[in-house]
């Protein structure tokens, strides 16, 4: 007799528009100049995403200095790349397509028109994550301090700073724990900037959203999303504050712990906006090998955002 389980299904979940885009990005780019092409850092932080890419003749490489032919496209990873990399690339002329994430490239511009107009910046970030690399790296060094955490805001010493201040954030980061740290700093200086949008991303927030809402009613909770993937990590810390503790992060060949699956009433699946949707079907089947399934998919946004690909694509 197998028993009787729930699934609740996050939704908004998986692939965001600036994920769609870059992989995007990619295919077209060998459909349109053949194969191999190049990409610098893993295009989107999912090992299935990027296996699949190579065996249609993507070479991922982590500098440009491995590019081995460079008559080939090489391609700038999601995540956002420091100003060197374009400079560099230029130096060598490699024909190069920045698959950038557009509210990566938002942040980019933000940090540099603050600089611009006198600013000091705070980035709330997550240290040596690609996507934080490439915002300091749109400024000279020394210009943009990164904090991680609450505590980090009280070792700030405002005589440190000789201008305004002003703050931007990561796109991908935990939404409550960033309002946090947001509220001491403007607790600390009263006076700080703040972006007028903010910086963390519609999806990041929507996919927070969902699980936030399931998880207070689920025995476990699965996020299918990569070891270095910054919003997959976020999902599962999410779950566990909203009151899942059994809630875990399924990467890549880890296995499924069917026994603590069958002792479960209720579960909620997520997946980091870098991971494909059949990754979810794939666990929800193996799933239903095991229990007498029923899902129910709790939808709080509906997303719509399309992001248009470079001009050398169309």
């Amino acid at each position: 007799m197998k028993n009787e389980l729930k699934i609740f299904l996050a939704s908004p979940r998986g692939f965001c528009a600036g994920v769609e885009r870059a992989i995007d990005i990619v295919e077209k780019t060998i459909l349109k100049y053949g194969s191999p092409v190049y990409v610098r850092h893993e295009i989107v932080h999912n090992k299935q995403v990027v296996e699949n890419l190579k065996k249609k003749g993507t070479i991922f490489v982590e500098e440009l200095s491995e590019v081995k032919d460079l008559s080939r496209p090489v391609i700038f990873s999601a995540h956002g790349v420091p100003k060197t990399v374009p400079e560099e690339a230029k130096i060598k002329n490699l024909f190069y397509i920045d698959a950038t994430c557009p509210l990566v490239s938002k942040v980019h511009r933000e940090s540099e028109q603050l600089h611009k107009n006198g600013y000091d910046i705070i980035l709330i970030g997550h240290k040596n994550h690609p996507e934080v690399v490439g915002t300091m790296g749109q400024l000279p060094s020394g210009s943009i301090r990164l904090i991680e955490t609450v505590d980090e805001v009280k070792d700030l010493d405002l005589k440190s700073f000789k201008k305004p201040l002003a703050y931007i954030t990561q796109t991908t980061l935990s939404v409550d724990d960033t309002a946090e740290i947001i509220a001491k700093l403007k607790d600390k200086f009263p006076k700080i900037k703040e972006p007028i949008k903010e910086d963390i991303c519609y999806a990041t927030t929507n996919r927070q959203k969902a699980v936030k809402k399931i998880a207070p009613n689920c025995d476990m909770f699965f996020v299918i999303g990569s070891r270095n993937s910054s919003n997959s990590l976020r999902l599962v810390e999410v779950a566990k504050k909203a009151g899942c503790d059994n809630a875990e992060l399924m990467h890549f060949g880890k296995e499924l712990p069917i026994d603590k699956i069958k002792n479960s009433k209720n579960i909620g699946i997520s997946s980091g906006a870098s991971a494909p949707e059949q990754l979810v079907q794939n666990l929800i089947s193996e799933i239903k090998k095991h229990c007498k399934v029923s899902l129910e998919e709790v939808i709080v946004a509906e997303e719509k955002v399309k992001f248009k690909l470079p001009k050398d694509l169309n």
